[in-house]
């Protein structure tokens, strides 16, 4: 074999090699220092036998399908590049008119509603076990109106991503990876920055968090903590789930702490200042730019992988890099690469997700009372409080809730 023909042949793994470097070096730069190690508690110290059982049986079966649903699109995506969709190539090129970025925008929208409709049949027998167990309260009149806005948002801006990088290679082909990996970063701070305020009032109702002490004592707890807040939303969560949480989203003026309503109707003010507490933490460490950060530090490593992935599979399928056909390879690229990076980064969020349950411990002085809030969240979720291991490290972003209430034993301890 000649050198070039070597050369060639490394290319790929020694690119993957890399990316998984850097992501796992960007992790190391970016992780909190000194995080609590929690304790080894045993679950059936705080859930009996009954409420494992319930809650496990609902968890594996709703893994399994979502699981499933995630291998449907992946068959799907690898059946388009071993035999890609002339006919719809064709149908799209001839509603542009002749101009290709067009046609990628069109095709790139109908690959991403067939992704989308595909495992629809698991997704809804998955809701259907949901709806069973009384986590689901949404009917399916509204569930439907709810995956037909998902569909339409998801298909405008696959086709905006797939003209873009349709654009890119066509402009440079053996550079577009910089251009993509830029733009992939730009995108997700105007997505962070814009969907409070664009894509989240489509589905859901906010309100202000309504005057009285709930609100008083919440102005308080931000106040302790040093953190500026701009709002505290109430969403109406209610009116698709009895499932209880909070989360912080936005970027700048956007920015603001979301709790359901459901959190604030079930759980008691202690436990709900213990969950608010553990999302200021996540404000104060500026934890979505931490994000953010480490996607422009993977971002440049991750699309040269997709590029020679995509070079790769787009040549073995007959498709020219650059042209509609080589779409279907593109994003079965770039599906592959980013699942494979979100694993390593998931190591960078529960690390900071277990920083903010300290803070939130030490900011109320709580432990025990965080300990019953884990409880409460598992029954009131139907989480499994304790999945196996693997199952954590591929796709936990947060630890899992016994993690969770060991830490609370440690500093309950101390």
């Amino acid at each position: 074999m000649t050198r070039r023909g070597l050369r060639a042949r490394l290319a790929l793994p020694v690119a993957i090699a890399a990316a998984l470097l850097v992501a796992e070096a960007a992790v190391l730069l970016l992780q909190p220092d000194d995080v609590i190690e929690p304790a080894d508690v045993p679950e059936s110290r705080f859930f009996s036998l009954e409420e494992l059982d319930r809650v496990r049986d609902f968890a594996a079966g709703q893994r399994a399908l979502g699981i499933g649903a995630v291998a449907v699109q992946g068959v799907l995506l690898t059946l388009l590049v071993v035999r890609p969709p002339g006919r719809t190539v064709r149908l799209a090129e001839r509603a542009a008119r002749g101009r290709p970025i067009v046609a990628a925008a069109l095709a790139g929208a109908a690959l991403a509603v067939a992704l989308r409709l595909a495992p629809l049949p698991l997704r809804a027998i998955s809701r259907e076990r949901a709806l069973d167990i009384g986590l689901v309260t949404q009917g399916w009149g509204d569930w439907a109106e709810d995956v037909a806005k998902a569909t339409g948002i998801g298909a405008f801006l696959a086709g905006a991503g797939a003209a873009l990088l349709l654009a890119l290679m066509r402009r440079s082909p053996r550079r577009w990876w910089l251009g993509g990996s830029a733009a992939i970063v730009a995108l997700a701070i105007v997505f962070t920055w814009l969907a409070p305020i664009v894509l989240a009032p489509l589905f859901n109702k906010f309100d202000e968090l309504p005057e009285g002490r709930t609100r008083v004592d919440l102005i308080e707890l931000a106040e302790k903590a040093g953190v500026d807040v701009d709002d505290v939303l109430v969403v109406d969560a209610s009116r698709r789930t009895r499932a209880a949480n909070a989360y912080v989203t936005g970027l700048g003026h956007t920015k603001r702490i979301v709790l359901y309503d459901t959190l604030l109707e079930r759980f008691t003010a202690a436990q709900v200042k213990l969950i608010v507490a553990h999302e200021l933490a996540h404000v104060k460490n500026r934890d979505v730019p931490r994000g953010i950060l480490w996607l422009a530090l993977v971002a440049p490593a991750g699309m040269y992988v997709v590029m020679l992935l995509s070079e790769r599979w787009s040549a073995r399928a007959g498709a020219t890099p650059g042209s509609v056909s080589s779409l279907p390879a593109l994003a079965l690229s770039l599906a592959v690469v980013s699942f494979a990076l979100t694993v390593v980064s998931n190591q960078l969020s529960r690390q900071v997700e277990r920083r903010a349950d300290e803070f939130a411990i030490e900011l109320t002085g709580e432990p025990r009372e965080f300990i019953s809030m884990q409880r409460r969240l598992v029954i009131a979720n139907t989480s499994d409080p304790n999945p196996p291991g693997p199952l954590v490290w591929l796709f936990g972003t947060h630890p899992p809730a016994v993690e969770r209430i060991g830490m609370a034993v440690v500093l309950e301890r101390r």
